[in-house]
């Protein structure tokens, strides 16, 4: 199973004889993938082969319209061997938005296609659909225009790095733009670089730039905008028909007393990010020394937040060169500094956007992650793999205000 699929739970469903030996013959082929998601099995009860309570596998009786309102509400993701008229029938009652419904994914009765129905995007169907037809040796179906064209899927653009969409009354009108291969600008200030994932060189319709200034002077008819800061009045223009991505890149390195409370911190961070007019919802994690890796206020403001707290040995952050080295600090923690290594170790970068700032019982300092190949010693902990694996870690977290 691709790690990136957003599935945890799989509900694999069948009505036929056939059916259900193509779901048994699915779920067997998940045993011992560890990056399978939960699957359960359910089909009727006079196709039984007499292993299912072994095999964990549900039997039911009667129609399937009785069980699948359920079964939509509980999975991330349902595969029906049922044909897809009478599934889009059943489903049609149930459906909420793209946001939210689940991916439905039909198969045939005799496994020759897999067809991905709902949620193809957002819900995963599409990737979900090329798994199964892999797994089983048939054709995947997919209709989506960005998919069979070779081209950016709006509402799934830098979702693999955890990229936060902020405005989807937007994605509508800026897909059809790119389908229609309009005039499309791609304003990437920061974020990681290789979101392109197909073989094929980017469409000639779509042209990259590095600031919104830029991309509103080449004035194209859509736009997709990656950034940690805050549009400026005179920029907000390009949102009238732009999509506007949050990508997780800004790192704070942070050193606080002893008993600092979550509201104080909370604050510093607050207004930290208010000041430079960066997104909260771009902080990709927290960095400080290890000995506060525990430290209740810092724990608990991280916490609700979504944000990794990553700590390092003091050994470890003097291994980053900084300009005001404190020999306070170091007679109290080893370490020549707490907040600027910390966040420019853990943002793999060489230079700060805010240098050590005291504000009350913290001290706080704020880099951009450099996705460029590890610095210091080899051993950094970012760069463009170690943001895909936080982004990983922190999917399926709650996220924060």
């Amino acid at each position: 199973m691709n790690p990136n699929l957003p599935h945890r739970r799989l509900a694999l469903v069948a009505i036929t004889t056939h059916g259900t030996e193509i779901v048994r013959r699915l779920a067997a082929s998940y045993q011992g993938d560890p990056d399978a998601p939960a699957v359960d099995v359910f089909y009727m009860k006079k196709h039984a082969r007499g292993d299912e309570a072994e095999r964990g596998f549900r039997l039911f009786e009667g129609s399937v319209r009785r069980i699948l309102p359920e079964l939509f509400a509980r999975y991330d993701g349902l595969v029906l061997v049922i044909s897809l008229g009478a599934v889009v029938r059943m489903i049609a009652p149930l459906l909420v938005d793209k946001k939210t419904d689940p991916a439905v994914v039909v198969i045939d009765d005799r496994a020759e296609h897999v067809i991905s129905v709902l949620s193809g995007h957002v819900g995963g169907a599409n990737l979900l659909t090329r798994d199964i037809a892999r797994r089983l040796g048939a054709r995947p179906v997919i209709t989506t225009a960005s998919d069979v064209q070779g081209t950016i899927a709006v509402d799934l653009f830098g979702r693999r790095f955890g990229w936060r969409l902020v405005n989807w009354d937007k994605v509508t009108p800026v897909s059809a733009a790119v389908v229609n291969g309009e005039r499309v600008a791609v304003v990437q200030e920061s974020g990681e670089p290789d979101w392109w994932e197909h073989p094929h060189p980017l469409p000639p319709n779509i042209t990259v730039y590095r600031s919104v200034r830029e991309a509103l002077a080449a004035k194209a008819n859509a736009y997709l905008v990656v950034t940690h800061r805050l549009l400026d009045p005179d920029e907000e223009a390009i949102l009238e028909n732009g999509v506007l991505y949050r990508p997780r890149s800004i790192v704070l390195g942070l050193g606080c007393n002893r008993g600092t409370s979550a509201e104080e911190i909370e604050q510093v961070i607050r207004d930290t990010l208010d000041a430079l007019r960066f997104a909260v919802e771009s902080v990709r994690n927290v960095a400080t020394i290890d000995r506060k890796k525990d430290e209740p206020g810092l724990v608990a403001v991280c916490a609700k937040y979504g944000w990794p707290l990553v700590a390092y040995t003091p050994e470890e952050l003097n291994a980053v060169p900084i300009a005001h080295p404190s020999e306070t600090v170091y007679r109290y923690t080893g370490a020549w500094g707490v907040s600027e290594p910390a966040a420019m170790r853990s943002a793999n970068a060489t230079s700060l956007v805010l240098e050590k700032k005291k504000h009350g019982n913290c001290t706080i300092s704020v880099a951009l992650v450099d996705y460029g190949p590890p610095r210091w010693d080899g051993t950094a902990d970012t760069g463009a793999a170690e943001t895909a694996r936080i982004a990983q870690a922190a999917a399926g977290k709650e996220e924060g205000p």
